[in-house]
């Protein structure tokens, strides 16, 4: 694969990155601020908290990501490194989903206070969209162990 390809989705992951930081550091702290008057601490610190920890392994998941790349980039794609990159993505993802499913019931009942419906489906949407990451990440750690596979059966019969 050419270097511009890789060197593009890595800025790329960089770029997935900044926003997140910069929710974590300033825009969760600001939304603490407000919301913590507004609604009850009960509530609202449980939403809070899932929201830092569903950055945890979504940081996880871009180092392994940019890891990935890193062996695209050194000719070491087809190898049991990437294998379990691809793992570890896959754990990634449904960490996130887990964490977000299990408080969902939460935000439903900060949308319904506030009258909020769009918040559920922030929530429902960020779930389902990490059990594709999870799905996607998983169909090809399959296909790349059988291409591994493969490549090993080929390179013993020469």
């Amino acid at each position: 694969m050419e270097r511009g390809t890789t060197l593009f989705l890595k800025l790329t992951v960089i770029l997935m990155a900044i926003p997140v930081v910069a929710l974590c550091v300033i825009g969760l702290p600001s939304i603490a601020k407000e919301g913590a008057a507004y609604f009850s601490g009960y509530l609202f610190y449980p939403a809070l908290i899932c929201l830092y920890a569903s950055a945890i392994p979504y940081f996880i998941a871009l180092y392994q990501s940019w890891k990935l790349l890193s062996y695209i980039d050194n000719n070491i794609a087809f190898s049991d490194l990437s294998v379990s990159a691809l793992k570890k993505i896959k754990l990634c993802a449904i960490t996130i989903s887990a964490l977000f499913a299990a408080c969902s019931p939460v935000f439903y009942i900060m949308a319904e206070n506030d009258d909020a419906p769009g918040l559920l489906a922030i929530v429902l949407v960020i779930v389902f969209a990490s059990m594709v990451i999870a799905f996607f990440a998983a169909v090809l750690q399959r296909l790349l162990k059988q291409a591994i596979e493969i490549k090993t059966e080929n390179d013993l019969t020469v």
